[in-house]
């Protein structure tokens, strides 16, 4: 570990910052076979109700079993898999409120729940009851597998445990109505024409939910539907319930044990890698409505806290037959409709909740004149991990920024990471990558599995040709080179595995970034081709210089695949990757350096804030060029919310922190500062002003939060997940900050203030690691371990800290070393 840090601390922040594998280490604490199903031993079948469904979508089936029981059963465990989504209920009480992730480890498997059940069940009879609704079409983040089923297996308890299969036992019924005769008019998007509906079908159907809403319906991209509910001809009784009587449902069909063999639609079987979602219960809004009112047949506009994944809930009274519409303000989010619902009412006093979640910033429920309301809520609901004002500073407008940064990182983690939770829900790993980075630094580690997840499906969906490809899981099967490129790196699968001390994701995938790494070509002067792929992005906007862009990228993927070969033991492929390094190193200063800035000779548009701040995160110009880029820097605002990350972690790897500082002050405020959106936006502006939609909650958008952690604040993992850590603050004009930040060996907790006469720490170190304190120059260090070291440009002297609580002040002054020299001397990096 020592010769470990001296090697971090003796060198330029454009190594240290890099925050990629020194040390590799620790145990993964779910590891997931790359190619091989993971769970094989399943005794129970898989069902579906009788009929052929294979090609109605949108259905809504209820499942049932009625089981007596001696005594609570020492062990109750159950694995559930569907598609697409489940609600399970045992005695007549919720259990898992939207069990099941959207379909999708591999091109052809699913993904299964591990539920226990055993404070839910009691001595006799027992019913447990299943509501899955199918959505039966693909998407941007769902496979369908082409047929409703349910699998539900206990049967792992033991000799006095729980033990209950899905089989020909289990009864059911379909929940949604379906019009006899009923065709598809667009088999791609999966739609009715509703216009077509016979007369009177209502009435010779059964089942409240309704097979389609009229009028818009959610974009392509998104494989949910809106939801119709008719609540007359709902169930007489709880089906969910003991007592229910379902003689008249049908018995369930069986179509096979998954036990060893691939049950074909559902195909093999992967244990959920990710929590069951945080329920945070149902709230009021808060909005001073006074309860109970009639509607006169306005809409009602129920302002929400914040931007946030909801199920609006209401309760009524009503003569029946009238239809109630809920939305969110959101409902266009990003231009193009996602979800809403539709509620008709049956005759008294009724309640509902959406089981579909929306997201926005309000609720807006219309209600028929005459339909008295009682009371409005909403149940928040999202991953289950934990975020926390966890940064501070004396100037509110970088507080405001981590706040929305956050907020918005945690409106776009579910099922996976996605780009926006209302047009897409998509996993565009561009998005991905620079979300993980800041879940690090903003929520707790169980945000790590969430990734963790995604890479190993970015690898199992990798084309026949060798190509990988994002969003998966889903039916977009089109290359982004400059994205998967940033996927496989250090930003990407470099960060997650340093960061979560778990470098087995990036061994396992290691065949597949090596098929793909090769695809790339290198040309006569060394460089790298440009590869176009099936969409040539490089980041929303203009002035994009792509062949320098595409080098940079690919040099970075190199320098990652390099580390995981040399981890691996694959001496050849080291060299190899060597190699190309060398190569693109070699010339990429010669053909794009022109005194001025970086940019391809047949590039003719204006300077790429972009491609400089890459070739800076690449370590390629030599400190003499940083004053002439910081000038550049200074001009040139070119890029994407996206990729200007990557331009203010490069202004801080100069040294030009300040200059981060201001020109994220510059670039965002408009977004930081408007009063109505608690989340960052897609592009600068909203709407036509923004890109691809100009969505409101884009989590791409807060680098400036990973910036403020690893930058300003100078928060850095030393050693993998933190167990060891450096402090090396570059605070610019700010002079106080306050930060937190949850490891594996417990949260640090920093307090930074900077006068001019003096600098305090106060950092709480968890038990079992180690922090070194940079000091910055101008300020007197008495420790005799203070070795001086440089980061970016400036000076500073290291001290450690053990585990424990530590209040440090640093008097302004001038520091001298043991041997009388002055502080100005630099450590020399420890030898490769």
């Amino acid at each position: 570990m020592r010769s470990t840090v001296k090697l971090l601390l003796g060198m330029t922040f454009c190594v240290m910052a890099f925050v990629t594998p020194l040390v590799f280490g620790g145990v993964p604490a779910l590891p997931v076979a790359l190619h091989n199903p993971a769970v094989s031993d399943f005794s129970a079948h898989w069902i579906t109700p009788p009929g052929d469904f294979e090609s109605i979508p949108n259905l809504w089936i209820a499942f049932r079993k009625e089981v007596s029981l001696d005594a609570v059963p020492e062990k109750a465990c159950c694995r559930i898999a569907c598609d697409s989504k489940y609600w399970l209920y045992v005695n007549g009480q919720i259990v898992v409120r939207e069990g099941a992730l959207k379909r999708g480890p591999t091109p052809h498997g699913t993904y299964f729940d591990t539920v226990d059940l055993k404070s839910y069940l009691k001595k006799g009879s027992n019913t447990v009851a299943v509501l899955v609704w199918y959505f039966g079409k693909s998407g941007f983040s769902h496979l369908s597998s082409g047929r409703p089923g349910l699998l539900f297996d206990a049967a792992g308890n033991g000799p006095k445990g729980f033990k209950l299969l899905s089989d020909a036992s289990w009864k059911v019924s379909l929940c949604t109505a379906i019009p006899k005769g009923i065709k598809l008019v667009n088999e791609r998007k999966r739609l009715f024409n509703v216009a077509e509906f016979p007369a009177g079908w209502r009435e010779k159907s059964i089942g409240p939910f309704e097979i389609v809403t009229e009028g818009e319906q959610p974009n392509i991209r998104l494989p949910e539907w809106n939801i119709r509910f008719d609540a007359r001809y709902d169930f007489k009784g709880d089906w969910k319930a003991n007592g229910f009587d379902d003689s008249a449902w049908s018995v369930a069909v069986e179509c096979g044990v998954p036990n060893g063999k691939l049950i074909e639609p559902w195909g093999e079987l992967y244990p959920r890698p990710i929590p069951q979602w945080k329920d945070y219960g149902l709230k009021e809004f808060g909005n001073g409505l006074k309860f109970p009112f009639v509607s006169d047949g306005t809409a009602i506009t129920c302002r929400l806290p914040y931007n946030a994944q909801v199920n609006p809930w209401f309760k009524i009274e009503s003569s029946g037959g009238q239809t109630i519409d809920v939305r969110m303000d959101n409902y266009l989010g990003g231009t193009e409709p996602n979800i809403r619902a539709e509620y008709v009412t049956r005759l008294g006093v009724q309640e509902f909740e959406v089981p579909a979640w929306m997201n926005g910033h309000a609720v807006i429920y219309t209600f028929p004149k005459g339909v008295k309301v009682l009371d409005l809520k909403y149940r928040e609901t999202g991953y289950d991990t934990e975020f926390g004002n966890n940064f501070t500073c004396d100037d509110e407008f970088y507080n405001r920024l981590w706040k929305k940064a956050a907020r918005t990182l945690y409106i776009t983690m579910r099922d996976t990471y996605f780009d926006c939770p209302d047009r897409e829900r998509a996993q565009w790993w561009g998005d991905a990558v620079n979300e993980l980075g800041e879940a690090f630094y903003a929520a707790d580690r169980k945000a790590d599995l969430l990734p963790r997840k995604g890479f190993y499906e970015l690898i199992r969906f990798q084309r026949e040709d060798h190509v990988i490809f994002s969003p998966v899981p889903g039916i977009y099967h089109s290359e982004l080179p400059a994205q998967m490129l940033a996927t496989i790196g250090p930003f990407g699968l470099g960060t997650w595995s340093f960061y979560s001390e778990d470098d087995s994701v990036a061994a396992d995938l290691y065949p597949g970034v090596k098929k793909y790494l090769d695809l790339w070509e290198l040309d006569e002067k060394g460089l790298v081709k440009v590869r176009k792929g099936d969409w040539s992005w490089g980041d929303w906007g203009k002035e994009i210089d792509l062949r320098p862009l595409l080098n940079c990228w690919y040099y970075l993927a190199l320098k990652e695949a390099s580390r995981t070969a040399k981890n691996l033991g694959l001496k050849d492929d080291v060299a190899h990757w060597q190699s190309r390094l060398k190569s693109v190193r070699g010339a990429f200063n010669a053909e794009f350096w022109t005194g001025a800035d970086y940019r391809d000779p047949a590039y003719k548009g204006r300077s790429d804030d972009r491609t400089n701040a890459m070739a800076v995160l690449c370590g390629f110009p030599s400190p003499d060029k940083y004053p002439t880029l910081r000038e550049h820097f200074k001009n040139e605002k070119n890029a994407s919310p996206y990729m200007e990350k990557y331009v203010l972690e490069a202004l801080c790897r100069m040294g030009y922190a300040e200059d981060a500082l201001d020109r994220m002050k510059d670039r965002f405020t408009k977004m930081v500062d408007h009063p109505d959106y608690t989340t960052l936006w897609e592009g600068w502006g909203i709407g036509k002003e923004g890109y691809g939609g100009g969505t409101i909650n884009h989590a791409w958008s807060g680098g400036g939060l990973t910036c403020l952690a690893q930058y300003i604040a100078g928060l850095i993992p030393v050693e993998p997940a933190f167990r060891s850590f450096a402090v090396i603050p570059q605070m610019g004009k700010l002079k106080k900050i306050d930060m937190s930040t949850w490891t594996h060996y417990g949260k640090i907790v920093l307090s930074l203030e900077k006068t001019d006469k003096a600098f305090s720490a106060k950092i709480t170190v968890p038990a079992e690691t180690v922090c070194f304190l940079g000091v910055p120059d101008g300020y007197r260090v008495e420790q005799k371990d203070a070795t001086v070291f440089t980061a970016a440009t400036h000076k500073y002297r290291r001290v450690t800290l053990s585990a424990g609580e530590h209040k440090l002040v640093f008097p302004a002054g001038q520091n001298t070393d043991t041997d009388g020299q002055r502080s100005g001397r630099v450590l020399k990096p420890a030898s490769k």
